[in-house]
Protein backbone atom coordinates (compact mmCIF):
# COMPACT_ATOMS: atom_id res chain seq x y z
CA UNK A 1 0.00 0.00 0.00
CA UNK A 2 2.91 2.36 0.80
CA UNK A 3 5.95 2.76 -1.50
CA UNK A 4 8.01 3.07 1.69
CA UNK A 5 7.61 1.53 5.09
CA UNK A 6 5.61 3.61 7.64
CA UNK A 7 8.71 4.56 9.66
CA UNK A 8 10.36 6.07 6.60
CA UNK A 9 7.20 8.00 5.75
CA UNK A 10 6.93 9.31 9.31
CA UNK A 11 10.56 10.41 9.36
CA UNK A 12 10.11 12.11 5.98
CA UNK A 13 7.09 14.03 7.28
CA UNK A 14 8.99 15.09 10.43
CA UNK A 15 11.97 16.22 8.34
CA UNK A 16 9.70 18.17 5.95
CA UNK A 17 7.92 19.94 8.82
CA UNK A 18 11.27 20.71 10.44
CA UNK A 19 12.62 22.24 7.21
CA UNK A 20 9.45 24.33 6.74
CA UNK A 21 9.82 25.70 10.29
CA UNK A 22 13.50 26.49 9.71
CA UNK A 23 12.88 28.18 6.38
CA UNK A 24 10.05 30.20 7.90
CA UNK A 25 12.31 31.42 10.65
CA UNK A 26 14.98 32.27 8.08
CA UNK A 27 12.63 34.98 6.78
CA UNK A 28 12.61 36.85 10.07
CA UNK A 29 13.57 40.49 9.67
CA UNK A 30 17.08 41.49 10.68
CA UNK A 31 16.97 44.43 13.13
CA UNK A 32 18.29 47.77 11.96
CA UNK A 33 21.99 48.26 12.78
CA UNK A 34 22.38 44.56 13.58
CA UNK A 35 26.08 43.51 13.35
CA UNK A 36 27.23 42.52 9.84
CA UNK A 37 28.36 39.05 8.95
CA UNK A 38 28.54 36.44 6.21
CA UNK A 39 25.20 35.67 4.54
CA UNK A 40 23.70 32.56 6.14
CA UNK A 41 22.49 29.70 3.98
CA UNK A 42 19.02 28.22 4.49
CA UNK A 43 18.82 25.65 7.29
CA UNK A 44 22.56 25.34 8.03
CA UNK A 45 23.23 29.06 8.45
CA UNK A 46 26.98 29.88 8.50
CA UNK A 47 28.32 26.41 9.24
CA UNK A 48 30.32 26.39 6.00
CA UNK A 49 32.00 29.65 7.06
CA UNK A 50 33.51 28.00 10.14
CA UNK A 51 36.20 25.49 10.88
CA UNK A 52 33.87 23.43 13.06
CA UNK A 53 36.81 21.84 14.91
CA UNK A 54 38.53 25.16 15.64
CA UNK A 55 35.90 27.91 15.22
CA UNK A 56 38.05 30.41 17.12
CA UNK A 57 40.44 30.52 14.13
CA UNK A 58 37.54 31.27 11.80
CA UNK A 59 36.38 34.04 14.14
CA UNK A 60 39.69 35.85 13.75
CA UNK A 61 39.52 35.62 9.95
CA UNK A 62 35.91 36.79 9.83
CA UNK A 63 36.76 39.73 12.13
CA UNK A 64 39.28 40.94 9.52
CA UNK A 65 36.46 41.20 7.00
CA UNK A 66 33.46 42.24 9.09
CA UNK A 67 35.07 44.00 12.06
CA UNK A 68 35.37 43.12 15.77
CA UNK A 69 31.59 42.76 16.22
CA UNK A 70 29.93 40.44 13.69
CA UNK A 71 26.98 38.11 13.47
CA UNK A 72 26.57 34.43 12.58
CA UNK A 73 23.80 31.87 12.44
CA UNK A 74 24.22 28.19 13.21
CA UNK A 75 20.96 26.65 12.05
CA UNK A 76 18.36 29.07 13.42
CA UNK A 77 20.59 29.98 16.34
CA UNK A 78 21.71 33.61 16.15
CA UNK A 79 24.98 34.70 17.71
CA UNK A 80 27.25 37.71 17.80
CA UNK A 81 31.01 37.25 18.05
CA UNK A 82 33.25 39.79 19.80
CA UNK A 83 36.93 39.89 18.83
CA UNK A 84 39.93 41.77 20.21
CA UNK A 85 40.66 43.06 23.69
CA UNK A 86 39.13 46.53 23.29
CA UNK A 87 35.78 45.12 22.17
CA UNK A 88 35.61 42.26 24.68
CA UNK A 89 36.66 44.50 27.58
CA UNK A 90 34.09 47.16 26.65
CA UNK A 91 31.33 44.59 26.27
CA UNK A 92 31.95 42.55 29.44
CA UNK A 93 33.08 45.54 31.48
CA UNK A 94 30.68 48.31 30.49
CA UNK A 95 27.71 46.03 29.82
CA UNK A 96 28.28 43.51 32.59
CA UNK A 97 24.61 43.24 33.56
CA UNK A 98 23.27 43.34 30.02
CA UNK A 99 25.55 40.46 28.94
CA UNK A 100 25.49 38.45 32.17
CA UNK A 101 23.05 35.74 31.05
CA UNK A 102 23.92 32.32 29.67
CA UNK A 103 22.15 30.92 26.61
CA UNK A 104 19.90 27.91 27.15
CA UNK A 105 21.69 25.39 24.92
CA UNK A 106 20.54 21.74 24.84
CA UNK A 107 24.03 20.30 25.29
CA UNK A 108 24.56 22.47 28.39
CA UNK A 109 21.11 21.75 29.81
CA UNK A 110 21.74 18.00 29.46
CA UNK A 111 24.98 18.37 31.42
CA UNK A 112 23.82 20.80 34.12
CA UNK A 113 20.11 19.85 34.32
CA UNK A 114 19.34 23.55 34.58
CA UNK A 115 21.09 23.87 37.95
CA UNK A 116 24.52 24.89 39.24
CA UNK A 117 26.45 28.11 38.81
CA UNK A 118 28.02 28.21 35.33
CA UNK A 119 25.05 27.70 33.03
CA UNK A 120 22.20 29.22 35.07
CA UNK A 121 20.86 32.77 35.25
CA UNK A 122 19.16 35.18 37.64
CA UNK A 123 19.00 34.72 41.39
CA UNK A 124 20.13 31.09 41.26
CA UNK A 125 23.41 32.03 39.56
CA UNK A 126 24.00 35.07 41.79
CA UNK A 127 23.30 33.12 45.00
CA UNK A 128 25.53 30.17 44.14
CA UNK A 129 28.35 32.34 42.81
CA UNK A 130 28.33 34.45 45.98
CA UNK A 131 28.27 31.29 48.12
CA UNK A 132 31.13 29.65 46.21
CA UNK A 133 33.41 32.69 46.30
CA UNK A 134 32.76 33.17 50.01
CA UNK A 135 33.35 29.49 50.78
CA UNK A 136 36.62 29.37 48.83
CA UNK A 137 37.86 32.29 50.92
CA UNK A 138 36.69 30.62 54.14
CA UNK A 139 38.60 27.44 53.37
CA UNK A 140 41.93 29.06 52.76
CA UNK A 141 41.99 30.85 49.43
CA UNK A 142 44.77 33.39 49.83
CA UNK A 143 46.09 31.74 52.99
CA UNK A 144 48.72 29.08 53.67
CA UNK A 145 46.16 26.37 54.34
CA UNK A 146 45.33 26.01 50.64
CA UNK A 147 48.99 26.22 49.65
CA UNK A 148 49.78 23.35 52.02
CA UNK A 149 47.12 21.19 50.34
CA UNK A 150 48.47 22.01 46.90
CA UNK A 151 52.08 21.34 47.93
CA UNK A 152 51.11 17.99 49.44
CA UNK A 153 49.48 17.00 46.16
CA UNK A 154 52.42 18.36 44.16
CA UNK A 155 54.74 16.13 46.24
CA UNK A 156 52.56 13.12 45.37
CA UNK A 157 52.77 14.11 41.71
CA UNK A 158 56.56 14.34 41.95
CA UNK A 159 56.72 10.82 43.38
CA UNK A 160 54.47 9.54 40.60
CA UNK A 161 56.73 11.13 37.97
CA UNK A 162 59.80 9.65 39.67
CA UNK A 163 58.28 6.17 39.42
CA UNK A 164 58.82 6.28 35.64
CA UNK A 165 62.60 6.62 36.21
CA UNK A 166 63.11 8.97 33.29
CA UNK A 167 61.29 6.75 30.80
CA UNK A 168 58.60 8.25 28.53
CA UNK A 169 55.00 8.39 29.74
CA UNK A 170 51.71 10.14 29.02
CA UNK A 171 50.89 12.66 31.75
CA UNK A 172 47.27 13.26 30.68
CA UNK A 173 45.33 11.26 33.27
CA UNK A 174 47.94 11.82 35.99
CA UNK A 175 47.73 15.61 35.71
CA UNK A 176 43.94 15.50 35.65
CA UNK A 177 43.98 13.35 38.79
CA UNK A 178 46.28 15.74 40.67
CA UNK A 179 44.12 18.79 39.98
CA UNK A 180 40.92 16.84 40.66
CA UNK A 181 42.31 15.91 44.07
CA UNK A 182 42.78 19.58 44.99
CA UNK A 183 39.18 20.35 44.04
CA UNK A 184 37.97 17.18 45.79
CA UNK A 185 39.79 18.17 48.98
CA UNK A 186 38.07 21.58 49.00
CA UNK A 187 34.61 20.15 48.35
CA UNK A 188 34.69 16.83 50.24
CA UNK A 189 38.02 16.72 52.19
CA UNK A 190 38.84 13.64 50.16
CA UNK A 191 41.72 12.43 48.00
CA UNK A 192 41.94 9.66 45.38
CA UNK A 193 44.95 7.52 44.60
CA UNK A 194 46.10 8.23 41.04
CA UNK A 195 45.35 4.64 39.99
CA UNK A 196 41.88 4.48 41.54
CA UNK A 197 39.48 3.13 38.86
CA UNK A 198 36.64 5.21 40.30
CA UNK A 199 38.65 8.38 39.75
CA UNK A 200 39.54 7.32 36.22
CA UNK A 201 35.88 6.74 35.43
CA UNK A 202 34.84 10.15 36.78
CA UNK A 203 37.63 11.93 34.91
CA UNK A 204 36.82 10.11 31.68
CA UNK A 205 33.19 11.25 31.89
CA UNK A 206 34.12 14.87 32.62
CA UNK A 207 36.71 15.10 29.84
CA UNK A 208 34.56 13.29 27.27
CA UNK A 209 31.53 15.49 27.97
CA UNK A 210 33.60 18.67 27.68
CA UNK A 211 35.00 17.47 24.35
CA UNK A 212 31.50 16.68 23.11
CA UNK A 213 30.27 20.17 24.02
CA UNK A 214 32.90 21.65 21.69
CA UNK A 215 32.51 19.07 18.92
CA UNK A 216 30.61 19.15 15.65
CA UNK A 217 27.92 16.91 17.14
CA UNK A 218 27.54 19.31 20.05
CA UNK A 219 27.20 22.23 17.66
CA UNK A 220 24.60 20.39 15.56
CA UNK A 221 22.66 19.38 18.66
CA UNK A 222 22.47 23.00 19.84
CA UNK A 223 21.46 24.17 16.36
CA UNK A 224 18.89 21.45 15.59
CA UNK A 225 17.83 19.92 18.92
CA UNK A 226 14.48 18.55 17.68
CA UNK A 227 16.17 16.68 14.85
CA UNK A 228 19.39 15.66 16.62
CA UNK A 229 17.50 13.95 19.43
CA UNK A 230 16.67 11.26 16.86
CA UNK A 231 20.18 10.92 15.46
CA UNK A 232 22.82 8.75 17.17
CA UNK A 233 26.12 10.34 18.17
CA UNK A 234 28.30 11.43 21.07
CA UNK A 235 25.74 14.08 22.11
CA UNK A 236 23.35 11.28 23.06
CA UNK A 237 25.69 10.04 25.82
CA UNK A 238 25.72 13.27 27.86
CA UNK A 239 22.45 12.80 29.82
CA UNK A 240 23.41 9.30 31.01
CA UNK A 241 27.02 10.10 31.88
CA UNK A 242 26.01 13.37 33.59
CA UNK A 243 23.48 11.36 35.63
CA UNK A 244 26.27 8.97 36.65
CA UNK A 245 28.39 11.89 37.85
CA UNK A 246 25.51 13.43 39.77
CA UNK A 247 24.71 10.08 41.36
CA UNK A 248 28.25 9.79 42.70
CA UNK A 249 28.28 13.36 44.02
CA UNK A 250 24.92 12.79 45.70
CA UNK A 251 26.18 9.61 47.37
CA UNK A 252 29.20 11.43 48.85
CA UNK A 253 26.99 14.38 49.81
CA UNK A 254 24.71 12.07 51.82
CA UNK A 255 27.70 10.76 53.75
CA UNK A 256 28.70 14.34 54.52
CA UNK A 257 25.15 15.02 55.71
CA UNK A 258 25.36 12.13 58.20
CA UNK A 259 28.68 13.45 59.57
CA UNK A 260 27.81 17.16 59.64
CA UNK A 261 28.85 19.24 62.64
CA UNK A 262 27.58 22.78 62.13
CA UNK A 263 30.20 24.08 64.54
CA UNK A 264 33.06 22.39 62.69
CA UNK A 265 32.57 22.86 58.97
CA UNK A 266 35.31 21.02 57.10
CA UNK A 267 34.66 21.80 53.44
CA UNK A 268 32.34 23.28 50.82
CA UNK A 269 29.85 20.42 51.17
CA UNK A 270 29.48 21.11 54.89
CA UNK A 271 28.96 24.83 54.22
CA UNK A 272 26.28 24.00 51.66
CA UNK A 273 24.52 21.71 54.14
CA UNK A 274 24.51 24.47 56.76
CA UNK A 275 23.02 26.88 54.21
CA UNK A 276 20.45 24.23 53.38
CA UNK A 277 19.43 24.02 57.04
CA UNK A 278 19.26 27.81 57.35
CA UNK A 279 17.27 28.38 54.15
CA UNK A 280 13.65 29.13 54.96
CA UNK A 281 11.04 27.13 53.04
CA UNK A 282 9.84 29.07 50.02
CA UNK A 283 8.89 28.45 46.38
CA UNK A 284 12.40 29.60 45.37
CA UNK A 285 15.04 27.46 47.07
CA UNK A 286 18.71 27.61 46.09
CA UNK A 287 20.48 25.23 48.47
CA UNK A 288 18.76 22.05 47.35
CA UNK A 289 20.47 18.76 46.48
CA UNK A 290 20.17 19.15 42.70
CA UNK A 291 21.90 22.53 42.84
CA UNK A 292 24.67 21.01 44.94
CA UNK A 293 25.44 18.15 42.57
CA UNK A 294 25.38 20.52 39.58
CA UNK A 295 27.61 23.00 41.42
CA UNK A 296 30.13 20.23 42.15
CA UNK A 297 30.00 19.13 38.51
CA UNK A 298 30.63 22.74 37.46
CA UNK A 299 33.63 23.10 39.77
CA UNK A 300 35.19 19.84 38.62
CA UNK A 301 34.41 20.42 34.95
CA UNK A 302 35.57 24.02 34.80
CA UNK A 303 38.45 23.79 37.26
CA UNK A 304 40.02 20.42 36.61
CA UNK A 305 40.21 20.22 32.82
CA UNK A 306 41.34 23.81 32.26
CA UNK A 307 44.07 23.80 34.93
CA UNK A 308 45.40 20.34 34.08
CA UNK A 309 45.41 21.24 30.37
CA UNK A 310 47.42 24.39 31.13
CA UNK A 311 49.93 22.39 33.18
CA UNK A 312 50.30 19.87 30.37
CA UNK A 313 50.94 22.77 28.01
CA UNK A 314 53.55 24.10 30.45
CA UNK A 315 55.62 20.90 30.33
CA UNK A 316 55.23 20.52 26.57
CA UNK A 317 56.46 24.10 26.07
CA UNK A 318 59.41 23.53 28.40
CA UNK A 319 60.40 20.53 26.29
CA UNK A 320 59.96 22.58 23.11
CA UNK A 321 61.99 25.50 24.49
CA UNK A 322 64.72 24.02 26.74
CA UNK A 323 66.47 27.38 27.05
CA UNK A 324 63.35 28.78 28.75
CA UNK A 325 63.22 25.76 31.04
CA UNK A 326 66.85 26.35 32.11
CA UNK A 327 66.17 30.01 32.92
CA UNK A 328 63.15 29.06 35.05
CA UNK A 329 65.18 26.42 36.90
CA UNK A 330 67.97 28.91 37.51
CA UNK A 331 65.50 31.36 39.06
CA UNK A 332 63.98 28.57 41.18
CA UNK A 333 67.43 27.69 42.49
CA UNK A 334 68.21 31.33 43.30
CA UNK A 335 64.92 32.16 45.05
CA UNK A 336 63.50 28.86 46.39
CA UNK A 337 66.46 26.48 46.40
CA UNK A 338 65.39 23.11 47.76
CA UNK A 339 62.68 24.59 50.01
CA UNK A 340 58.94 24.13 49.51
CA UNK A 341 57.63 26.61 46.91
CA UNK A 342 55.22 29.23 48.26
CA UNK A 343 53.05 31.55 46.24
CA UNK A 344 54.77 34.58 47.78
CA UNK A 345 57.98 33.47 46.02
CA UNK A 346 56.44 34.65 42.75
CA UNK A 347 57.07 38.27 43.75
CA UNK A 348 60.82 37.58 43.52
CA UNK A 349 60.62 35.46 40.36
CA UNK A 350 59.83 37.79 37.43
CA UNK A 351 60.97 35.39 34.72
CA UNK A 352 58.97 32.44 36.07
CA UNK A 353 55.93 34.69 36.43
CA UNK A 354 56.32 35.86 32.85
CA UNK A 355 56.65 32.25 31.62
CA UNK A 356 53.48 31.15 33.44
CA UNK A 357 51.54 34.11 32.05
CA UNK A 358 52.82 33.34 28.57
CA UNK A 359 51.81 29.68 28.95
CA UNK A 360 48.29 30.82 29.83
CA UNK A 361 48.24 33.28 26.94
CA UNK A 362 49.71 30.97 24.31
CA UNK A 363 47.67 27.90 25.26
CA UNK A 364 44.34 29.79 25.57
CA UNK A 365 42.65 26.60 26.75
CA UNK A 366 39.09 28.01 26.56
CA UNK A 367 39.47 29.73 23.17
CA UNK A 368 35.84 30.67 22.50
CA UNK A 369 35.07 31.53 26.14
CA UNK A 370 31.87 30.28 27.79
CA UNK A 371 29.01 31.83 25.77
CA UNK A 372 27.02 34.76 27.15
CA UNK A 373 23.55 35.96 26.19
CA UNK A 374 21.99 39.40 26.11
CA UNK A 375 19.67 39.82 29.09
CA UNK A 376 18.21 42.91 27.40
CA UNK A 377 18.64 44.93 24.23
CA UNK A 378 22.17 46.33 23.88
CA UNK A 379 23.87 48.84 21.59
CA UNK A 380 27.58 47.99 21.31
CA UNK A 381 30.03 49.77 19.01
CA UNK A 382 27.02 51.32 17.27
CA UNK A 383 25.39 47.94 16.60
CA UNK A 384 22.02 46.93 17.98
CA UNK A 385 21.90 43.47 19.58
CA UNK A 386 18.44 42.35 20.75
CA UNK A 387 17.68 40.50 23.95
CA UNK A 388 18.22 36.73 23.81
CA UNK A 389 21.15 36.68 21.35
CA UNK A 390 24.08 34.40 22.12
CA UNK A 391 27.34 36.32 22.58
CA UNK A 392 30.77 34.74 21.96
CA UNK A 393 33.57 36.88 23.48
CA UNK A 394 36.53 35.18 21.77
CA UNK A 395 39.36 34.83 24.29
CA UNK A 396 41.88 33.66 21.69
CA UNK A 397 41.31 36.88 19.73
CA UNK A 398 42.12 38.81 22.92
CA UNK A 399 45.17 36.79 23.94
CA UNK A 400 46.55 37.04 20.40
CA UNK A 401 45.61 40.66 19.80
CA UNK A 402 48.41 42.22 17.73
CA UNK A 403 47.75 45.60 19.34
CA UNK A 404 48.86 44.25 22.73
CA UNK A 405 51.21 41.36 21.98
CA UNK A 406 54.18 41.86 19.65
CA UNK A 407 54.52 38.18 18.75
CA UNK A 408 50.99 36.86 19.26
CA UNK A 409 51.46 33.51 17.52
CA UNK A 410 54.77 32.68 19.18
CA UNK A 411 55.66 31.50 22.68
CA UNK A 412 57.43 34.62 23.92
CA UNK A 413 57.74 35.20 27.71
CA UNK A 414 59.13 38.67 27.00
CA UNK A 415 55.51 39.76 26.47
CA UNK A 416 55.50 40.13 30.27
CA UNK A 417 59.03 41.50 30.85
CA UNK A 418 60.53 44.95 30.38
CA UNK A 419 64.00 45.62 28.96
CA UNK A 420 65.52 45.20 32.44
CA UNK A 421 63.91 41.81 33.02
CA UNK A 422 61.26 43.09 35.42
CA UNK A 423 57.80 41.56 35.33
CA UNK A 424 55.16 43.78 33.68
CA UNK A 425 51.40 43.35 33.48
CA UNK A 426 49.56 43.46 30.18
CA UNK A 427 45.98 44.69 30.33
CA UNK A 428 44.93 42.34 27.52
CA UNK A 429 45.99 39.31 29.57
CA UNK A 430 42.55 38.00 30.55
CA UNK A 431 42.73 34.18 30.23
CA UNK A 432 40.03 33.87 32.91
CA UNK A 433 37.75 36.37 31.12
CA UNK A 434 36.39 39.53 32.79
CA UNK A 435 33.13 40.84 34.14
CA UNK A 436 30.50 39.23 36.31
CA UNK A 437 30.89 35.85 34.59
CA UNK A 438 34.68 35.65 34.89
CA UNK A 439 36.14 32.37 36.14
CA UNK A 440 35.04 31.69 39.70
CA UNK A 441 38.25 29.78 40.47
CA UNK A 442 40.74 32.25 38.98
CA UNK A 443 42.73 32.84 42.18
CA UNK A 444 42.85 29.13 43.02
CA UNK A 445 44.00 28.30 39.49
CA UNK A 446 46.83 30.85 39.66
CA UNK A 447 48.12 29.40 42.92
CA UNK A 448 47.91 25.82 41.62
CA UNK A 449 49.72 26.69 38.40
CA UNK A 450 52.59 28.42 40.17
CA UNK A 451 53.09 25.78 42.88
CA UNK A 452 52.78 22.74 40.60
CA UNK A 453 54.94 24.29 37.88
CA UNK A 454 57.76 25.35 40.19
CA UNK A 455 57.65 22.07 42.15
CA UNK A 456 57.93 20.02 38.97
CA UNK A 457 60.76 22.10 37.48
CA UNK A 458 62.52 22.11 40.84
CA UNK A 459 62.64 18.32 40.70
CA UNK A 460 62.82 17.45 37.00
CA UNK A 461 64.13 18.48 33.62
CA UNK A 462 61.56 17.65 30.99
CA UNK A 463 62.66 16.24 27.65
CA UNK A 464 60.92 14.86 24.60
CA UNK A 465 61.30 11.31 23.42
CA UNK A 466 64.48 11.28 21.27
CA UNK A 467 63.63 11.82 17.63
CA UNK A 468 60.04 12.87 18.30
CA UNK A 469 58.52 16.04 16.89
CA UNK A 470 56.64 18.21 19.35
CA UNK A 471 53.34 19.39 17.89
CA UNK A 472 51.92 22.62 19.34
CA UNK A 473 48.57 22.26 17.53
CA UNK A 474 45.82 22.21 20.18
CA UNK A 475 43.50 19.25 20.51
CA UNK A 476 39.87 19.70 19.45
CA UNK A 477 37.20 20.53 22.02
CA UNK A 478 35.59 23.23 24.11
CA UNK A 479 38.76 23.05 26.26
CA UNK A 480 41.90 22.69 24.13
CA UNK A 481 44.71 20.73 25.81
CA UNK A 482 47.81 19.78 23.84
CA UNK A 483 47.51 16.73 21.64
CA UNK A 484 48.54 13.44 23.22
CA UNK A 485 52.30 13.19 23.64
CA UNK A 486 54.93 11.46 25.78
CA UNK A 487 57.24 13.23 28.22
CA UNK A 488 60.47 12.21 29.92
CA UNK A 489 60.88 13.55 33.48
CA UNK A 490 64.60 13.43 34.25
CA UNK A 491 65.26 13.79 38.03
CA UNK A 492 67.55 16.73 38.85
CA UNK A 493 68.71 15.44 42.23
Amino acid sequence: MFPFDPVTVLLSIITFIFMVIVLYKEKEDVPQNYPPGPKPLPIIGNMLDLDVNRPYLSFQELAKKYGPVFSLKIGVQKMVVLCGYDTVKEALGNYADELADRPILPVLVDASRGHGVIFTNGCNWKTLRRFTLSTLRDFGMGRRIIEDKINEEASCLVEKFKSYKGKPFDNDMIMNAAIANIIDSIIFSHRFDYDDPKLHRLLTIIITNIKTMGSLMGMLYNAFPSLMRWIPGSHQTIPATAAELHSYYREVFEKQRDQLDVNDQRNLADSFLVKQKEEKPSPQLYFHDENFTSLVADLFGAGMDTTSSTLRWSLLLMMKYPEVQKKVQKEIEAVIGSAEPQYEHRQKMPYTGAVINEILRFSSVVPTNVPHMTAQDVTLKGFFIPKGIQIIPSLTSVLRDTKYFSKPDEFYPEHFLDSDGNFVNNEAFIPFSVGKRSCIGENLAKVMLFLFFTKLLQNFTFKALPGSKLDLTPAVGFVTPPQNHLICAIPRH
